[in-house]
């Protein structure tokens, strides 16, 4: 597989993992350093592992529309994604069409994710 297609296949992982709250997995995927920037706030690694942990923020299901990486080299990679999220958020399941913008970064070896951004389309 190419490194585009491994990061695709780890960026849907990461959605599976989420939907899961498997944290672990995520623990280890989110570099230590890595910012979390939804619609209504940012959030540093902890934080976003405590939203997932406690179902604060539920995610649950994603449809990826479109899926790229317009950029990568050795160190650093940069993933987007078109796609519908359906999440609980504070009680209430919501549907988003939503690009996230995944930046991914060499960690010893293996992928790291340094930051994760959801833009909120107007329209489908």
């Amino acid at each position: 597989a190419s490194p585009e297609q491994e990061l695709i296949a780890l960026s849907k992982d990461k959605w599976q993992w989420m939907a899961e709250r498997n944290v672990e997995a995520l623990d280890k995927l989110f570099a230590e350093e890595a910012v979390f920037v939804h619609m209504g706030a940012t959030f540093v690694k902890a934080q976003e592992l405590e939203i997932i942990r406690s179902g604060e923020i539920e995610y649950k299901t994603v449809d990826i529309h479109e899926v790229s990486v317009p950029f990568h080299d050795e160190t650093t990679a940069i993933l987007l994604s078109r796609l519908d999220l359906v999440a609980v958020v504070g009680g209430n399941e919501v549907t988003n069409p939503f690009v996230v913008t995944e930046v991914y970064v060499d960690s010893g070896g293996r992928w790291a994710l340094a930051s994760m951004s959801f833009t909120r389309l107007l329209t489908h």
